[in-house]
């Protein structure tokens, strides 16, 4: 018999690899960085820009990964 903890940790850990899966399937944001926050017009950090295709201020793409903008 199948414990069913047992069950919910692999149903869990599948999901959390179609995630992954997801995000990483996705293009990397490419091209040149913007300068200034498209959301705040603070500056984008140097370090952050030279990555390519960044658009927002860390704190600005957080809210937005996190669905509150």
């Amino acid at each position: 018999m199948v414990c069913p903890f047992d069950r919910a940790q692999a149903l869990e850990q599948r999901q959390r690899d179609q995630a992954i899966a997801a995000q990483l399937a996705q293009a990397p944001p490419s091209g040149p960085s913007l300068t200034d926050c498209l959301d705040c017009d603070k500056p984008i950090p140097e370090q952050r820009r030279a990555l390519g295709g960044m658009t927002r201020c860390v704190p600005c793409q957080t809210l937005i990964e996190q669905g509150k903008r």
